[in-house]
């Protein structure tokens, strides 16, 4: 069964994915050449618990791994999703990175992603982003009481497909409240009037993962790459469905 939030469950919802939009904002300017994925994820997390929140992915568990260790996923490069941050993985002038986060406050979650250049990156890098980034514009046009998920995973992948890149196997977007990942699971790929309902009130964090050479994955403990080592972007919003046009509550 997929929650519709009710007034009040929507306003704890709207501060949580603030704080989220907010450290997405403020790393604009923190993601530069030399500076590690680790000192970003400390940056992440002083940021939200001075905002009163707590960091979301810290300590998250699913079977067969250990807890997640960090604030925030920083998937540099070909790492699609998940990647640890680390002292030892430093950006350079060229690269990009995809920074993941969840919030935690007063009993609901937020969740976004946007991926980042450092410095100057070539033109079809450039085109990977600005396709990805539409992608996900194109799916939350499509998020509105009376569609479907398929409407939102056919908008998604049906433009990634024209543009000559790949959606990345296996990884969806998903619902969000009370829990980090909520019913339904919205896949980047789908057919339109297909898939459950939308009502007013329900959350949803869509994620398209794109990737450049390949659909397909390989797995490394909680890090997801492209299996032929192109480059994958990642852009995610929390919304609220609603009679009209969704909500962004990840506003940045």
């Amino acid at each position: 069964m997929i929650p519709v939030k009710n007034f009040t469950e929507i306003k704890k919802m709207r501060e949580s994915n603030r704080i989220v939009g907010l450290l997405l904002s403020k790393l604009d300017s923190e993601i530069v050449s030399g500076i590690t994925t680790l000192e970003l994820d400390r940056f992440a997390e002083n940021l939200i618990r001075s905002e009163g929140g707590k960091p979301a992915f810290k300590g998250y568990t699913i079977p067969g791994l250990a807890p997640y260790p960090a604030s925030i996923c920083a998937s540099v490069n070909s790492c699609i999703v998940h990647g640890i941050p680390s002292s030892k993985i430093v950006l350079k002038e060229g690269d990009i990175i995809g920074v993941d986060v969840g919030v935690y406050k007063d009993g609901y979650y937020g969740d976004g992603a946007k991926t980042y250049t450092v410095g100057k990156v070539n033109a079809e890098t450039q085109n990977l982003l600005n396709i990805t980034r539409e992608a996900l514009a194109r799916g939350i046009e499509q998020a509105r009481a009376g569609a479907r998920i398929g409407d939102i995973s056919f908008a998604i992948g049906s433009w990634v497909q024209e543009n000559g890149y790949f959606v990345a196997d296996s990884l969806t977007g998903h619902g969000i409240g009370r829990k980090l990942h909520e019913e339904p699971m919205v896949p980047n790929l789908g057919i339109k009037d297909m898939g459950p309902r939308l009502k007013a009130g329900m959350t949803l964090a869509l994620e398209p993962m794109v990737n450049v050479g390949t659909n397909r994955v390989k797995e490394n403990g909680w890090e997801y790459f492209v299996a032929d080592n192109t480059l994958s972007a990642h852009f995610e919003h929390t919304i609220l469905i609603t009679e009209q046009a969704a909500e962004i509550l990840t506003v940045r």
